[in-house]
C-alpha cells in the first residue's frame, strides 16, 4: 500500500524498496495504507516519516503509536519538486496544488515567483498533479513521474527552497505476518516512550543509553492528545535489540516509562 494515485514520491520509494514484481495498491491517505495493512488487504505499507526541511511527518508518527503494525525496513529519497502545469508557462496560475509537506518545502519560491497563487493542500503531490490536468489555471508540485502520468509540462524544475531535500521512507506490516530479522551490524531501532511529568524524567531516559553505549540518532516529542500537557517522544537508536547492550537499554527504559513501544527494528538504508 502506497500514498496514491501514481505518481507519488511515496510509490517511487515502494519501486526502490521492493521492485516492480509486486502487486501496487494506491491509498488515498496515511491512514488507509494503515487501515488496509492492518486488515491483511496488502501485506505492506510505504509511509513518509521525516524530511530533511521540514522535520517529521506528525500524521504517520501518530499511527504508528496507535496501530499493530511494525517497521521492517526504510528508504529515502532525494525529493525534487516540479512546478507542473497544462501550460508551458507561469502566467495565470491562480491555485499551487501539492501535499502540505511539499508546499511547506516550496514556501520561499512560491512566495517570491507565485505570490497571489492561493496555496492549497491535498491529499497527495500526484492529486495536485490530476487536478492541475483538469484545470488549466491550476497548477502542481510534482515530480516528473506525476508529470508523465497525467500530461502537463515541467514549467519550472527543482523548486524546492533546500537543494539536498530528502525525505525518509519507512516499511510497515503486521506484527503477525512478521519474523523478527537478525541484527546486521547497522541496525535502528524505534521506540515510542512516554514518562512521568517530574523533574529530571528526560534526563533519566538518556542515562540508560549512556550506561550501555547505545547511541540515540533521533529524539521527537509529540502531545499525547490527554489534555494534560504530556508528550510522548519517539526515539531512534542504533543496534538491534538482539545486542546484549542495547538489550540492556531497553530493559531498564521499560522500567522507568509509562508507555513503553518498539515500534520497530530494522537494517538502516545506507544509501
Amino acid at each position: 500500500a502506497f500514498l496514491g494515485p501514481v505518481g507519488t514520491f511515496t510509490e517511487q520509494a515502494m519501486l526502490n524498496y521492493f521492485g516492480s514484481s509486486i502487486e501496487p495498491i494506491a491509498c488515498p491517505s496515511f491512514d488507509e495504507i494503515f487501515r488496509a495493512t492492518e486488515s491483511g488487504s496488502t501485506d505492506f505499507g510505504v509511509v513518509a516519516i521525516e524530511n530533511s526541511t521540514e522535520g517529521v511527518v506528525a500524521r504517520s508518527l501518530d499511527l504508528l503509536l496507535q496501530s499493530p503494525l511494525t517497521i521492517i525496513g526504510e528508504t529515502s529519497l532525494l525529493v525534487t519538486h516540479n512546478l507542473l502545469r497544462k501550460e508551458l508557462s507561469r502566467d495565470d496560475i491562480k491555485v499551487v496544488c501539492a501535499h502540505p509537506q511539499a508546499l511547506a518545502q516550496c514556501q520561499v519560491w512560491l512566495s517570491q515567483n507565485l505570490p497571489n497563487a492561493e496555496r492549497r493542500a491535498v491529499s497527495s503531490n500526484a492529486e495536485g498533479a490530476r487536478l492541475a490536468s483538469l484545470d488549466g489555471s491550476v497548477a502542481a508540485l510534482a515530480s516528473e513521474r506525476a508529470a508523465l502520468q497525467f500530461g502537463l509540462h515541467v514549467v519550472q524544475r527543482a523548486v524546492q527552497d533546500e537543494a539536498h531535500n530528502r525525505t525518509r521512507f519507512v516499511v510497515v506490516t503486521h506484527t503477525d505476518r512478521h519474523t523478527p530479522a537478525a541484527p546486521t551490524g547497522h541496525d535502528c531501532t524505534s521506540l515510542a516512550v512516554a514518562v512521568d511529568n517530574r523533574p529530571g524524567a528526560v534526563h533519566d531516559l538518556l542515562v540508560p543509553l549512556k550506561r550501555h553505549n547505545v547511541s540515540m540518532t533521533r529524539f521527537e516529542s509529540r502531545p499525547a492528545r490527554s489534555g494534560q500537557w504530556e508528550y510522548v517522544f519517539f526515539i531512534d537508536l542504533a543496534g538491534h535489540p538482539a545486542q546484549d547492550n542495547v538489550a540492556a537499554a531497553l530493559e531498564e527504559l521499560r522500567a522507568q516509562c509509562s508507555l513503553f513501544k518498539v515500534l520497530g527494528s530494522f537494517p538502516l538504508d545506507v544509501h
